[in-house]
């Protein structure tokens, strides 16, 4: 052997070593690190935000660019109070979950992070491939964000009712691509009434429901929360109008549907007796055990002045509270006794503190502090049940 010969040899080994090294990385480890891809949207005729892709209500969707609205004869531009991009949108003059009014994306199929911020409007919810996707965003410029899978290579989007009779309008629209596997990560759906529910903005409202602050107490690591709750919700609605099905289209094993309802049944105005809220529940119960996921039924809290003439809170016969014990044992869910231990921590705090965590002058509905509290006390009776998504604070 020819002196130097050797050497060449050992460069040529460790050359091929690193050159199947590089071409084995896993496909997977070379996707995690290239940026997802981000779309933004400025709608409205007013000037374009910096890295934003400017849309008027004028621009159909056509194949070549892979956006537009399906049916722009049906949008129209107007202004807005914001600033940047939520200085002006555009307004849907048709809508409903079903309408095909819609804003149109072109997407590879995966799983997808959406942010909207609404125009001008007093309550309006956002909706994508035919359900609801957000209940009853309110107050001009509202902002939201939720997970979509898409299947079908195209997110279809709109905004809709939450009122009848105010206007529905978008200002901007963010995509982020988060999972090439078009499946939601898993879900806390939650179901109830205002209790229960969102209001905006939601980092800082002064009212809000336990839905709203529940996130705090979860481990988002695991979990990501969807609060389905709106205002006024009757268990009837709740089942008939759109929230179930929203719910029911993406629940898969490994979800929890938390469920809070029974304040507005009891109002004789919605026409439902005992027995038939029972029987509605026990139906919804029923639906989302089909998909595989978990149930978990809540009672609501009392009222603020539900304070007897010791000093300790009593509410145990408001809001159908018993039939909501009874089905807990005859469908086999778990119960989370909300009234009973709310009612718990009244008592150890006050009637002048437990008023303090309700909205001003009003007995029924709690402040922001007063949620946390009641998202508190879930959370920490599901993390006694062995649920693993809550953190126990």
């Amino acid at each position: 052997m020819k002196k130097g010969r050797g050497w060449k040899l050992v460069l040529s080994v460790l050359l091929l070593v690193v050159f199947v090294l590089g071409i084995s990385t896993p496909p997977q480890v070379q996707a995690s690190q290239a940026a997802p891809k981000k779309y933004q949207f400025d709608f409205g005729d007013g000037p374009v935000e910096k890295g934003y892709t400017g849309v008027s209500a004028t621009d159909g969707y056509n194949e070549k660019q892979g956006y537009g609205f399906n049916t722009p004869e049906n949008m129209q531009n107007v202004a807005a109070n914001g600033t940047g991009v939520a200085s002006d949108a555009v307004e849907f003059l048709t809508f409903g979950t079903k309408s095909t009014n819609t804003f149109n994306v072109d997407l590879p199929n995966g799983l997808y992070e959406v942010t909207v911020t609404l125009g001008n409007t007093a309550r309006a919810s956002v909706a994508a491939e035919g359900v609801f996707q957000i209940i009853n965003m309110t107050g001009n410029g509202a902002t939201d964000t939720f997970q979509i899978p898409i299947t079908d290579n195209q997110l279809n989007l709109l905004v809709t009712e939450g009122k009848v009779g105010t206007k529905f309008t978008l200002s901007a629209l963010t995509i982020k691509k988060i999972s090439k596997h078009p499946i939601t990560n898993p879900t806390i759906y939650i179901g109830g009434d205002s209790t229960v529910c969102n209001y905006y903005p939601l980092a800082s409202s002064v009212q809000a429901g336990w839905g709203q602050l529940l996130p705090e107490f979860v481990d988002r690591q695991k979990f990501q929360v969807r609060n389905m709750a709106s205002g006024g919700q009757i268990a009837r609605g709740f089942r008939d109008d759109g929230q179930l099905e929203a719910i029911l289209q993406y629940i898969k094993p490994g979800d929890y549907f938390l469920l809070q309802l029974g304040i507005n049944d009891t109002n004789p105005k919605n026409n439902t007796t005992e027995a038939e809220f029972k029987e509605i529940m026990r139906d919804m119960i029923r639906k989302v055990k089909e998909k595989g996921a978990m149930v978990v039924l809540s009672t609501p809290q009392g009222r603020a002045t539900d304070f007897n003439s010791d000093n300790v809170h009593i509410s145990e016969n408001r809001w159908y509270r018993h039939s909501i014990l009874t089905l807990a044992k005859e469908e086999g869910v778990p119960l989370v006794d909300l009234n009973v231990l709310s009612s718990q921590y009244f008592t150890s705090v006050g009637p002048e503190a437990t008023k303090n965590l309700y909205m001003s002058g009003d007995s029924l509905h709690p402040n922001r502090e007063g949620a946390r509290q009641l998202a508190r006390i879930v959370a920490k009776k599901l993390n006694e049940q062995g649920f693993n998504a809550f953190i126990d604070k």
